[in-house]
């Protein structure tokens, strides 16, 4: 025996048998829907009994991906799909016909700069050097979809570098967008599943400003780190301004619905190179100042 190789397997891999099947003989029993293997069998999968097994594979086939692709950590960043770079704000101003769309339009003018501040957060992070063993980390993570999302993965692309995509279904069409890396684009049905998947290997979140994606996102997550369900990590919401203006966090602390220890969960930041100072600093003191739980 000591000149013979042990096989690895004795059983046919699923693609394998799956392969097979396909080249069954037509017949009432072979056409039959249960007939099919179970894998194969679309309206079975998309049964609601079946939303356990869906959930499992929702979770496993990125979480698969992501490892096979080396991604050791990413850079979350949160923010609207409606604030557009500065050309085509400017363009949506020209277009406005009454007051109302000119305030709107105004208003996204004036944020069309934290287009250009994600995609320049975004170059700096994906430039974060690779550990020797070739694991990438603050690999930049986005929606996936336009506007502050496009930005995100737009400014990794400038530096040549791969970018994720957590794109979801919608009832209406939401393409990715193309500087997404199509091999790390990735297509939800679960919005539970996909918002694991932004944190599971998140080091450090930008929230750029934002409507109720945005909200759900940001607020998930700080719930969260304080109820000590995950640790906490550097959260950035950019334009004090707007997060001031929409979100009174000090009369949550007046009203005792939150602690005035909770407003340190987040910095507010202008500036692309402002935010990674602070991430630079926060984690050269990490080790002295937080448990690893």
């Amino acid at each position: 025996m000591t000149d013979r190789k042990i096989p690895k397997r004795i059983f046919p891999r699923a693609k394998e048998d799956a392969a097979v099947a396909k080249t069954a003989t037509p017949t009432p029993q072979t056409v039959a829907a249960s007939y099919k293997l179970a894998f194969q069998d679309e309206e079975f999968l998309l049964r609601d009994e079946l939303r356990p097994v869906r959930f499992q594979l929702e979770l496993m086939k990125v979480e698969m991906a992501l490892d096979e692709a080396k991604i050791g950590s990413t850079f979350v960043m949160y923010g609207s799909a409606r604030i557009p770079e500065r050309d085509k704000a400017e363009a949506l101003l020209a277009a406005a016909t009454t007051d109302g769309q000119r305030l709107i339009a105004e208003r996204l003018l004036a944020k069309s700069k934290y287009y250009d501040e994600a995609r320049k957060l975004a170059q700096i992070s994906s430039e974060y050097p690779t550990d020797p063993d070739g694991t990438r980390q603050l690999v930049v993570c986005s929606g996936g979809g336009p506007s502050i999302m496009e930005a995100a993965n737009r400014g990794a692309a400038d530096v040549g570098r791969e970018s994720i995509g957590l794109n979801i279904v919608l009832p209406f069409e939401q393409t990715p967008n193309p500087y997404v890396t199509p091999t790390l684009s990735f297509h939800f049905h679960y919005f539970a599943l996909r918002k694991m998947h932004f944190l599971m290997r998140a080091r450090a979140v930008a929230a750029f400003p934002g409507g109720f994606g945005t909200f759900d996102e940001l607020f998930e997550l700080l719930t969260l780190i304080q109820t000590g369900k995950m640790a906490q990590l550097p959260i950035f919401l950019f334009g004090r301004e707007f997060w001031e203006r929409v979100v009174n966090f000090d009369a949550l602390v007046e009203e005792g619905v939150i602690s005035e220890r909770d407003l340190n969960l987040f910095r507010f930041v202008e500036t692309a190179e402002e935010a990674w100072e602070k991430l630079e600093q926060y984690y050269k003191t990490y080790e002295r100042t937080h448990l690893h739980r």
